[in-house]
């Protein structure tokens, strides 16, 4: 029987399409219409059978049917371009998809020629059955991602977009992977070393194809990208090779979002939020080198000003609780004014201290940052300012985890005073449920998916929380929650009992590292005053809750 879902499957057949530079339906479509062969992992295959040197014992896995039907597809599409088959001869510019008569000849077969390592023997099968499934798989994938009806737009928008690429090309990491995935699409190469291989002239063995220069493979990249447009003919692995680039240098989810965001722009300009990683960690390194020196100072200032989009400088330092007088009189007290400078430091280290916490991605947030950038270090553009935000990128992702320019470990922002008690409006995530109790409201609310209703579950799970306390300083370990606070629609959706503590707020489930449900069991069921529960079916885990009578049971 077999065991894939048919997500898995689809993974599948989406890692082989990407490498290989053929539409994914195609694969979706072999396997519903052979069903065949079986294969030794319980699955049935894709009509791939053995060929030349590929024996039997290597296309005998759903895997590995799914990675030679690829290669064959591939060939078939080679074999029938080498025939003098024009790219609209293989693919449907209007449909976005492989034509009929591209699907007739997959269905007829083939066997590969005797030089052709990599393909496997494909069975014939009903080419109506095969156009069929195929069609409706990529209708799938298209209602999914929302696709336009009419594809014809997309072969003149990935000539436009490949056009600007060298313009906006930053030398950032990701963009390079873009360029070297596309040109390694379009050579037809496997991996990404026969691609750099491939580009650089040399063969895969010299050492500089594993470890190349940077500066040098981006000359060689962006001349490759620049000769696109000519020698562009349609041919389905060419479109493929320019969809993956837009997939990557938009870091999008899917082949079918990348051919939606070219209907609307065509630009490869960098959205502003790909500096946001280096903003926040020249804020994070703010207070290590802060001096109290006045160019800081203003440049603190301003952010504050901005983020908080106050009118003037002396509006920010009113804000920061300072007499903005102290500063702006001609014959200022030395005393009055250090002490003020002290109290404007303290206010700014305090506020720049909570901005990677609290940065929302604004597009006001972001230029208070590039402001605060651009005045620290004495910059006359904002230009400028984004370019050495985007030196700092490259930086961070060549450098070391423990060196100066690794990006800096997050500090969590310092909690809120805690409540004089709990109400569905002033939990704190982070906050342990009761003082200084193990029990976080994270823990009780599944990461803040699952907020308490109403006062009553709020005081149900702080009710529990005070007993589960007793049982964890006995135990003496962490208790490890797999579910606390459980909306009626969420404990349906898990098989939850219809009258379960959880909805109520009250009970637990729960494990220990080291010990299992029986242990735990022998260990609370001589004073635990509420429902204890343990389970056959999964042996180290706990159920406890706070009813108001000893009930002990065994699921």
């Amino acid at each position: 029987m077999a065991d894939l879902t048919p997500d898995q499957r689809n993974y599948y057949y989406l890692n082989e399409s990407a490498r290989t530079g053929i539409h994914k339906s195609i694969l979706a479509a072999l396997y519903a219409a052979h069903g065949s062969p079986n294969l030794t992992d319980g699955e049935t295959g894709l009509g791939i059978s053995a060929a030349n040197r590929i024996p039997p014992d290597q296309v005998n896995t759903f895997s590995e049917q799914v990675q030679y039907a690829a290669n064959t597809i591939r060939s078939i599409t080679d074999k029938l371009t080498a025939q003098g088959w024009k790219g609209s001869d293989l693919w449907s510019n209007d449909l976005g998809r492989y034509s009929d008569r591209f699907v007739q000849s997959v269905a007829e077969g083939y066997a590969p020629p005797a030089n052709d390592l990599a393909a496997a023997r494909l069975e014939p099968t009903n080419s109506q059955k095969l156009l069929q499934a195929y069609i409706e798989d990529l209708t799938l994938d298209y209602r999914a991602d929302g696709l336009p009806q009419n594809l014809s737009f997309l072969d003149s928008a990935l000539l436009r977009f490949v056009e600007r690429l060298p313009r906006y090309y930053n030398g950032l990491p990701y963009q390079r992977d873009a360029l070297l995935e596309g040109a390694r699409l379009w050579r037809k190469s496997d991996t990404r070393e026969m691609a750099i291989a491939s580009l650089l002239n040399k063969p895969v063995s010299d050492p500089t194809v594993s470890s190349p220069d940077d500066a040098a493979l981006d000359r060689v990249l962006l001349q490759f990208f620049q000769q696109v447009s000519p020698y562009y003919s349609g041919y389905p692995h060419q479109r493929e090779a320019l969809l993956r680039v837009v997939q990557l240098w938009r870091q999008l989810d899917s082949r079918e979002e990348s051919i939606t965001s070219l209907k609307e722009n065509t630009s490869a300009e960098a959205k502003i939020d790909v500096v946001d990683p280096a903003l926040v960690a020249f804020v994070q390194r703010i207070p290590q080198f802060y001096q109290g020196k006045g160019d800081q100072r203003q440049a603190l200032t301003e952010a504050f000003r901005l983020w908080r989009g106050l009118d003037s400088r002396s509006s920010a330092l009113s804000a920061l609780g300072v007499n903005p007088q102290v500063f702006a009189s001609s014959n200022p007290d030395p005393n009055a004014l250090a002490n003020t400078a002290a109290q404007v430091d303290r206010q700014l280290l305090e506020f720049i201290k909570r901005v990677p916490a609290n940065y929302k991605e604004s597009n006001d947030q972001r230029e208070a940052l590039i402001r605060l950038v651009q005045i620290w270090r004495g910059l006359d553009a904002r230009d400028k300012t984004l370019q050495t935000l985007l030196d700092d990128l490259r930086k961070m992702d060549r450098a070391r985890r423990d060196s100066p320019e690794a990006v800096p470990k997050p500090e969590p922002a310092p909690l809120p005073a805690r409540p004089a008690k709990w109400t569905p409006r002033n939990i704190q995530l982070f906050a342990s449920i009761v003082p200084n109790g193990s029990f976080t409201w994270a823990e009780a609310t599944h990461g803040g998916t699952r907020m308490p209703p109403n006062q009553a579950t709020v005081d149900a799970v702080v009710r529990i929380a005070r007993m589960a306390q007793q049982a964890r300083d006995r135990i003496g370990r962490p208790f490890r929650i797999t579910s606390w606070y459980r909306p009626p629609d969420i404990n349906r959706r898990v098989g939850g009992a219809s009258q379960s503590r959880h909805i109520v707020g009250d009970a637990i489930d729960f494990y220990v590292d080291g010990l299992t449900g029986n242990q735990l069991y022998q260990a609370l069921d001589p004073w635990w005053p509420g429902g204890l529960g343990r389970y056959n079916t999964f042996p180290n885990l706990s159920h406890i809750d706070a009813r108001n009578y000893r009930a002990r049971w065994r699921h």
